[in-house]
């Protein structure tokens, strides 16, 4: 019996759905997003699926859902109504951040509202110090009375954050089991849950985002899973997390902090999969669909990943050093930059008279004026079917069909006449500024962390990456572009690669020089074994379970660290030599330089990573002789590539037809995206199924 592992994707614009068999079957469905009740175009596109193929809801053997839902209620600030018991003296954390800026010199900025306001911020009368001694104990009664006020005041969750509380929980303890006492199923997030580590603003900040977000995503969650029961489906369900690894439903309902940036994550997972797979240890994993693109590194095989980031705070608009527009979350997360340049992102005029690119999008909803749902203003989609890039007859299969002539029309009236441009030339304009628009996207994971983009392959999917591929690499100066098999719903392919994943971590701090190294082995130890029975309660053992050290180090006296991996063995002596050289190496790649044997390393964080997986890899095109299906020809388009090429009559094929390897331009056509080979290039298939284009 074939039995299938189900990996759904939501988009702004799509839902992408893809069925894996045991035995290498695989069927991909992509349905527009249903916004507001995202769960109701999973159950519609798998109902498609079973209707289209007689697959039934016990066939199903696993669901890997990646969801937007947490970072959505953050954007548009619909979140639980939030209360927060703090110290005495910290009620202000955070409004007062930690004055990072996100634009300098703009005295006109606002800081994003806090998502407790001020009167739901509390202050209870107690104080332990760093080494976890109590100083002034907590006052029960007083902690008694701070709960019925925010209860009184119907707040729907409650965060509790304490000075201190990393090295004693005590008093967090004592408070929540208040709450429970007197709200049983009121949310309450202790820190020392969520973050057990020092730097106050961004522990409290990410335990009010646990808090703050946890009633939505248990309600999504809570209808999803019974619309699927309902459609006969209880297999697990897993949930992407913003680390790149997977987590059951019922974790991430308890720390949904870890699910925030759980949609863009697994593309990245995925590209480390086929670039494995195509020996290309160095890429640029580059997603590029109906609303924003995406890009983050992959190094020597690891996916780049960071130890923070923030939610809430816009698109990328400049340098990625400049933080503080949004909240912050200390957890981990894959290192991503994104910017507001998607399909349906809107082309307009600004007012200095320049061609402008986004950042506001069209979305599913009215969508590019191509697709003739109600869209006016003309986006990147739209200069896309001018430039002949995109067929008309043909989106996702041809279930989308394009009204060229009014793209035409309002691109013309809006676009070309007020600036005294072509057709073409207005199209091609918009397209090159959205391709300008991602570059800094790349820049910002490459360059400006000091890796030179040249050396790496571009691997380019999503609904529009394959569009646009070329143009950016060309412009950066990369020579390779790698394409995968159903590039249009690969993300939800990401998932289907991705291992279970629980992070812990601990602040634990110490010049490397003078460390108790019994005392660090006993903390790390204790975690590995948490993380151990965390992953035997999931349904794993044995060698399905791996156990990975990480540590964070600093020079002493810097503010922040980087997190290096730590080798497996005895904690001794010379495991703290080697985590002093990586820690060295690290910052000499990322900054420059090394500090002399005269500048101590300092210990500041421990983390262990537990990981789990069923060893289930088979993905089509993930082997060799992978899918590359499609008819060979399809006759051929007039394309526009600019003024040095111009107009020229463009082949049209399926993936098939690169096993032989041929020159541009060729547009490459598929169920779910288009490839755009220019002049100059030459594209063929590798022996996994892959669109390898050559420029230059």
């Amino acid at each position: 019996m074939t039995t299938f592992r189900i990996g759904v994707d939501i988009g702004g614009t799509f839902t992408d759905i893809v069925f894996l068999g045991s035995d290498g079957t695989v069927h991909v469905k992509k349905v527009s997003s249903t916004v507001g009740a995202y769960g109701r175009a999973i159950i519609e596109g798998i109902g498609q699926v079973f209707g289209e193929t007689g697959i039934q809801g016990g066939d199903v053997a696993e669901i890997r859902h990646g969801t937007t839902v947490a970072s959505n209620a953050i954007l548009e600030l619909k979140g639980a109504r939030t209360g927060l018991i703090t110290t005495k003296g910290f009620r202000d954390v955070l409004e007062i951040r930690t004055l990072r800026m996100p634009r300098l010199y703009d005295i006109a900025w606002d800081k994003p509202p806090p998502l407790v306001e001020r009167y739901l911020r509390l202050a209870v009368d107690e104080r332990v110090d760093a080494h976890g001694k109590v100083d002034r104990p907590l006052d029960t009664a007083e902690a008694e009375a701070m709960v019925d006020r925010l209860l009184a005041e119907g707040c729907e969750a409650i965060a509790i954050c304490l000075i201190n509380s990393f090295a004693n929980p005590a008093h967090e303890i004592a408070i929540r089991d208040i709450v429970r006492r007197k709200a049983p199923d009121l949310p309450c997030c202790i820190s020392f849950d969520v973050l057990p580590e020092i730097k106050e603003y961004e522990r409290t900040s990410t335990t009010v985002v646990n808090a703050y977000v946890l009633p939505v995503v248990s309600q999504y969650l809570s209808v999803l899973t019974a619309a699927l029961q309902a459609s006969s489906m209880t297999a697990p369900l897993l949930l992407m997390q913003s680390n790149g690894g997977l987590t059951p439903a019922e974790h991430a309902v308890r720390l949904p902090v870890h699910i925030i940036e759980s949609g863009p994550a697994a593309g990245v997972i995925g590209a480390q999969a086929v670039a494995a797979a195509a020996g290309l240890p160095d890429v640029v994993s580059f997603d590029m669909g109906g609303t924003t693109a995406k890009a983050s590194l992959i190094e020597a095989g690891e996916v780049t990943k960071a130890p923070e980031f923030q939610v809430g705070g816009g698109i990328l608009s400049g340098s990625r050093l400049l933080t503080g527009s949004g909240y912050t979350l200390k957890v981990p997360a894959i290192d991503l930059a994104e910017v507001g340049a998607g399909g349906g992102s809107i082309v307009s005029i600004d007012a200095g008279g320049s061609l402008l690119v986004g950042p506001h999008s069209a979305g599913a909803v009215p969508g590019p004026v191509c697709y003739d749902i109600g869209g006016t203003q003309p986006t990147v989609t739209d200069a896309n079917v001018i430039l002949g890039y995109l067929n008309p007859e043909y989106l996702v299969g041809g279930a989308v069909r394009l009204d060229a002539d009014k793209a035409r029309s309002v691109f013309m009236e809006r676009i070309g006449t007020p600036m005294g441009l072509s057709l073409e030339a207005a199209a091609y304009g918009a397209y090159q500024i959205a391709a300008s628009n991602m570059i800094r996207a790349i820049k910002a994971v490459s360059t400006e962390r000091g890796r030179d983009p040249r050396g790496y392959t571009l691997v380019a999917f999503g609904g529009n990456g394959p569009l646009f591929a070329a143009a950016m690499a060309e412009a950066i100066g990369m020579k390779r572009i790698l394409v995968p098999p159903s590039p249009g719903v690969f993300s939800a392919f990401g998932l289907l690669y991705a291992d279970v994943e629980h992070h812990y971590s601990r602040t634990f701090r110490g010049l490397l020089q003078s460390l108790d190294v019994a005392h660090l082995a006993e903390i790390w130890e204790a975690m590995a074994r948490e993380a151990r029975d965390q992953l035997q309660a999931d349904g794993y053992s044995g060698a399905q379970m791996r156990v990975l050290r990480r540590a964070s180090l600093h020079y002493q006296g810097q503010t922040f660290e980087l997190a290096v991996p730590a080798p497996d063995g005895p904690i001794d002596a010379s495991l703290l030599a080697a985590l002093e050289e990586a820690f060295h190496a690290e910052h000499e790649r990322t900054y420059g330089h090394r500090a002399g044997a005269e500048e101590p390393v300092e210990l500041v964080g421990i983390q262990i990573i537990g990981q789990a997986t069923t060893g289930e890899r088979r993905i089509a095109g993930a082997q060799p002789g992978g899918a590359a299906s499609g008819a060979e020809d399809r006759g051929s388009r007039s394309c526009w590539f600019g003024g040095t090429h111009g107009w020229r009559e463009t082949p049209v094929i399926g993936r098939a037809a690169l096993r032989t390897a041929r020159p541009g331009p060729c547009i490459v056509e598929e169920y779910d995206a288009t490839c755009v080979v220019p002049p100059g290039a030459t594209a063929g298939l590798d022996t996994y199924g892959n669109i390898i284009v050559t420029l230059g």
